[in-house]
């Protein structure tokens, strides 16, 4: 039966299951309670290279070491023939292995070369070795030999040939001077492969007489050098300029051949005048960039790895300015033999069938011959069981004591490939090499690899069960791999549990447990953000993590993937890392690295230190003209805030020395300004550069620069004319600072003329002042005013004509045509004729109305000394409207014009009356009591009558307990009647009362007041209380005189032993004391006063308990559990009294709800119905 099988290492142990068609392929664990007692054919496991160069002044040591069971023996051949080595004193054998150890301190070593094979043997078979080839390293003397002169002629080419000694292995070339200095290589001269000097020109500093080639041979560690050439360069013929050659390799076209996995070695060394340049280009493909390289100024083409695509034409072009040349270099590629699939070790139960397969590769294709236990097929006994195809061994029906060891080799003209595969053919029953009870830990929605790592031949059957009942297949979210191992693709928590692996074959069956348990991943939930922080601030990035509870964490942080500084400034807390006082050295990215023992999570952020930049530096000015210069700088550093701006400041030596002006802004991205200028000015500059931070240090000033002094470029500014006086006119202006007079001797000249005349302008020039005062003016009349500014060195511009005005006066004449409508009793309005504009003699400001009332239209009314009032109306009107006027009262009125100098004369007087209004409200209103049911009312009449009084209004309405308002009854009365009695009203009732005045146009504001039909101070409660009802008196007295007479009863009882009925219900409530009758007045508890019931203290509605709500408590302890064994003072349902009286007990009996305070008797009574 085939069944495909694979070793591979387990914990301890290895399995390895390897495929081979249908062959079950099985190698021996390491293990040594598996190989105890298991056979196993020789498997070499270390041998000495192929090609093995020794250097004579040590020991040679051929290794060969080999493993199996029983252990092998080694026997070793040389040359093809036995190579005896107990016979040889100087060969030694290392105990336990094949490996030689041969002394050639006292012998000739060339005895020792020669091609060695290693044979390990034991009863179930023979392994051996490659043929190793065993050579003496040589480093040959240089041949004498001497050097003539070379002369030649300036701009030629010229070759310096080296031509080393062969050595074992080939020797490096270098070439160097008389004092061991390299002589210098570049384009021009540079080092062949072959280790010759070339000289694609030649110039007269490339004479010398100490060319000297040197070969080191690595093995040996010497150095050989050859005799000193001498070169002479003349100049008295020089080649002329000559476009390319090639000096290597000659000809158009050569070829090369490279074997697959070298190094392709590709040569072009070109001379001319000027020097050419070489590049390289692969026809019909690219070169193989990741895998090329250019070497000796890319005269040297080189590609690591060969492959057969590399194969093809290689063009290499040399070029100066006078043309180029080209050659062809054809590459092919050979291969000397590499595995495809070299044979693996079979393990085999008896009567399987196996297979051996050999495959290789080559260019030419390499010849396969097979062996067994070291002799070739066609030379070892019969085996009719095994079956040989080129490279295919087929092995049929094995039976026991057939195992054996076979080679593989293939080889071609360029080397050769050789391998051992045993097949062993065992009989085991299985074991389970996985250790027992095994916990694997993984990490939720990540595989889980449960493994069963087992030995048996046959190979063991491996079958799964999951808590030891659930037969686990194939199949999502499981996958059982052949060696056995069990893979869940994305476990999760409900794949965590007890695992059980049973291994089978024909000879047994073995189980092991393990245990899966999925924990939760480590996440992190707050990842540090990227921060940007100013120098010697702080910085804090957060790392806020979650992880599994079972797992212990460590948090570490990085800076730049390296550790922390060693830095108190560094705080590490549970979450978080803060750098205190960031330096420009903390800048970098910060990693925050949470590790479990399973898993791991990381986050980072960058932290960029910033700073206010550095100043500017070097200013410089340039390209000067009378009026501009350019300024230039350098910036500084802006601390990785980028600049934004530079801010150009001068300083005035000359007028404003020590003060810095604000020139000029550019944007951050310019290092040059073209600054304007004024005349007349000692300029030195500054700049500042400003970033997110804030501005920099200013820069260190400029050289200073003067500007000529010139005529002024513009005129004062803000130039007015104003009167401030009848006849004169004050022109006056913003004078021009130092800065824009452009030149000594500033002045200003001064001209005006009167507007719409053609007279000649009039004009003063003034120094160091800023007005100039004109008299004997016409009163307020329009004048064409100027000012220009001039110098030593001429006048400003043609200044721009303003309009000012001359002085005003007081006006003449006052408004005439007085008329007043009057549209209420409270608004009038006024219409006069305006004062012509000449008579105004100024500004027109407006009118001013003034009034005042004279007296009120009442006959009876008192004279009052009224307050004048005034109305003031802007511009040129004719109109305007009096509010707030009193009603039924005589106003008068006159109006004055006003101008900006002052008020002119007041008109003639105008009287008018307003017209009757409502009355204000009566002055006051008081309520008196006359009786139990009448209410005595009293009130004044209004302050202000606003015309003739016609009579008063009065209405008044009940309101009950709840504030709730009863019918509104209405009375009037005459204007001379002021009080009245208002009889038949409800006993103890609150009524509120409204009082109005009124005249004929209507009645005016109300006063209010609110009265008891009943003014007790005993009663002062807006509330009718049951407390003060006859009957409910002699109710309570009812209930007093029964309660004593129950009292007296249990007395009697307790005395007789006997039980109170109400001892039958449990001690569940509170005993507050009882609440006597009040021994004065007969009532309950106390009534509120008036005030308390203007608050909010209003009883709810229905309620006829007394004011407060409760009883006032009184001192007496008199309680029925004091007379009798208590209870909760009730009685059974047979509709006796159950009362909320009880006496006093401790409180840590009491049950249910405590109180302070007795129940109110109104309920105890309503406990009777």
């Amino acid at each position: 039966m085939d069944r495909n099988r694979k070793w591979v290492p387990g914990l301890g142990a290895a399995l390895l299951i390897l495929l081979c068609h249908v062959t079950s392929a099985l190698e021996v664990p390491l293990d040594p309670k598996v190989l105890e007692g298991l056979p196993q054919p020789p498997t070499i496991t270390l041998q000495s290279p192929k090609d093995y160069i020794f250097d004579p002044r040590e020991n040679i040591v051929i290794h060969c070491e080999a493993k199996g069971k029983p252990t092998p023996s080694f026997s070793w051949t040389r040359n093809g023939t036995h190579f005896d080595v107990e016979k040889d004193s100087n060969v030694l054998t290392k105990p336990g292995s094949g490996t030689l150890v041969i002394d050639i301190s006292g012998e000739k070593a060339e005895a020792y070369e020669g091609t060695y094979q290693c044979t390990a043997h034991n009863e179930h078979g023979t392994a051996v070795s490659n043929n190793i080839v065993i050579r003496q390293s040589r480093s040959p003397l240089w041949s004498k030999e001497r050097n003539e002169a070379i002369t030649v002629q300036m701009g030629v080419s010229l070759v310096l040939q080296c031509r080393p000694p062969a050595g074992l292995p080939p020797p490096v070339i270098f070439w160097m001077d008389n004092n061991f200095q390299r002589l210098p290589l570049d384009k021009r001269v540079s080092q062949a492969l072959n280790g010759d000097l070339y000289f694609s020109n030649v110039l007269p500093e490339d004479t010398r007489s100490d060319y000297i080639c040197y070969a080191r041979f690595p093995h040996t560690q010497t150095i050989q050098q050859k005799q000193p050439i001498s070169v002479i360069v003349l100049n008295n013929s020089p080649e002329g300029e000559r476009p390319p050659g090639f000096m290597m390799p000659l000809g158009p076209a050569s070829a090369k051949m490279v074997l697959r996995g070298e190094t392709l070695e590709l040569e072009c060394i070109a001379e001319g005048l000027p020097t050419p340049d070489i590049s390289w280009q692969k026809d019909g493909g690219e070169l193989p960039s990741s895998r090329m390289s250019f070497h000796n100024f890319k005269k040297t083409l080189m590609i690591s790895d060969v492959n057969e695509a590399d194969a093809g034409d290689y063009r290499c072009s040399a070029t100066n300015n006078l043309g180029n040349a080209h050659h062809m270099i054809k590459v092919s590629v050979k291969a000397a033999p590499f595995w495809v699939s070299a044979p693996r070790n079979l393990i085999l139960a008896p009567n399987e069938t196996g297979i051996l397969t050999c495959r290789v590769n080559g260019e030419p294709k390499p010849k396969i011959t097979w062996f067994v236990n070291g002799i070739r097929l066609e030379n070892a006994p019969e085996d009719h069981s095994r079956k040989v195809e080129d490279d295919t061994v087929i092995l049929s029906n094995v039976q026991t004591g057939s195992s054996a060891v076979y080679q593989c080799n293939a080889s071609n003209e360029f080397g050769y490939l050789m391998a051992n595969a045993f097949v062993s053919v065992l009989a085991e029953a299985p074991r389970v090499l996985t250790p027992p009870n095994q916990v694997y830990q993984v990490i939720a929605n990540h595989p889980a690899l449960l493994h069963c790592a087992s030995f048996g031949s046959p190979i063991p059957t491996i079958t799964w069960f999951k808590d030891s009942q659930t037969s686990i297949r194939n199949g999502d979210p499981y996958v059982i791999h052949e060696n056995g191992t069990l893979e869940i693709h994305v476990a999760q928590p409900l794949n965590s549990g007890k695992y059980t692996c049973i291994a089978t074959n024909n000879l047994g069956i073995r189980e092991n447990h393990v245990f899966l348990e999925v924990k939760e991943p480590t996440r992190i939930l707050k990842q540090p953000e990227y921060k940007v922080v100013q120098r010697g601030m702080s910085a804090m990035f957060e790392c806020k993590v979650k992880h599994d509870p079972s797992l212990i964490p460590t948090m570490t942080w990085l800076k730049d993937s390296g550790e922390l500084p060693d830095d108190e400034r560094f705080v590490v807390d549970t979450d978080s890392l803060t750098i205190k006082d960031v330096t420009d050295e903390d800048e970098g990215t910060y990693t925050c690295i949470m590790n479990t023992t399973l898993d791991r999570d990381s986050a980072s952020a960058m932290l960029t230190v910033v700073e206010k930049p550095d100043p500017p530096t070097d200013l410089e000015l340039t390209d000067q003209t009378e009026r501009s210069v350019q300024l230039t700088w350098i910036p500084g550093d802006d601390h990785n805030s980028p600049t934004e701006r530079f801010l150009i400041q001068y300083e005035d030596l000359l007028h404003q020395p020590g003060v810095w002006v604000n020139l000029s802004e550019v944007a951050g991205t310019s290092t040059t300004a073209r600054l304007s200028l004024s005349p007349y000015i000692y300029y030195s500059f500054r700049v500042l550069a400003l970033n997110r931070v804030g501005y920099s240090r200013p820069s260190q000033p400029s050289r200073q620069y003067r500007t000529n002094p010139a005529a002024p470029d513009e005129n004062p500014s803000d130039v007015k004319g104003v009167g401030t006086e009848p006849g004169n006119l004050v022109i006056s202006w913003t004078p021009l600072t130092g800065f824009k007079s452009n030149g000594p001797g500033l002045e200003y000249k001064v001209l005006w003329r009167q507007k719409d005349t053609d007279g000649e302008w009039s004009s003063r020039s003034v120094a160091n002042v800023s007005q100039c005062v004109v008299s004997g003016t016409p009163t307020f009349q329009p004048y064409e005013i100027k000012v220009q500014a001039f110098n030593d060195y001429g006048s400003g511009p043609e200044p721009e004509v303003m309009i000012g005005y001359s002085g005003e006066d007081l006006p003449l004449s006052a408004p005439e045509s007085l008329q007043v409508m009057v549209h209420n009793s409270t608004l009038a309005e006024v219409h006069w004729e305006p004062v012509s504009i000449p008579s105004v003699r100024g500004k027109l400001q407006g009118y001013k109305v003034y009034y005042r009332r004279e007296r009120g239209l009442h006959a009876t009314e008192e004279e009052t000394d009224q307050e004048e009032q005034v109305l003031t109306f802007s511009g040129n009107r004719s109109e305007g409207r009096l509010p707030g006027l009193q009603p039924y009262s005589l106003y008068n009125l006159f109006i004055r014009v006003v101008n900006s100098k002052g008020e002119g004369p007041q008109s003639s007087s105008k009287t008018f009356e307003t017209p009757e209004g409502v009355p204000g409200p009566p002055s006051f209103l008081n309520v008196t009591t006359s009786s139990l049911d009448s209410l005595t009312l009293q009130w004044g009449p209004p302050m202000n009558n606003n015309g003739r009084l016609a009579g008063y209004t009065l209405k008044y309405q009940p309101v009950n307990n709840t504030n709730e308002l009863g019918p509104v009854k209405v009375m009037m009365f005459l204007a001379n009647e002021t009080t009245t009695t208002l009889g038949n009203l409800n006993s103890s009732m609150l009524y509120k009362f409204y009082l109005s005045a009124k005249t004929i146009k209507g009645s005016g504001p109300i006063v209010t007041e609110e009265a008891f039909t009943v003014i007790d101070t005993a009663v002062p409660s807006r509330q009718v209380d049951i407390a003060t009802q006859g009957w409910f008196i002699g109710l309570m007295c009812a209930i007093a005189l029964l309660i004593l007479v129950l009292l007296i009863v249990c007395f009697i009882k307790r005395n007789k032993g006997g039980k109170y009925p109400v001892k039958e219900k449990e001690d569940a409530h509170q005993d507050p004391e009882i609440q006597p009758m009040k021994e004065d007045d007969g009532t309950f508890g106390e009534y509120r006063s008036m005030e308390s019931d203007t608050e909010d203290h209003k009883p709810l509605k229905g309620s006829r308990t007394p004011s407060n709500g409760t009883v006032r408590r009184d001192e007496s302890d008199d309680s029925l559990v004091d007379y009798g064994e208590g209870g909760d003072g009730q009685f059974n349902e047979d509709g006796s009294f159950i009362g909320q009286y009880s006496g006093k007990k401790e409180k840590d009996t009491h049950e249910g709800n405590e109180s302070s305070e007795a129940p109110s008797p109104v309920n105890a009574m309503n406990s009777f119905v």
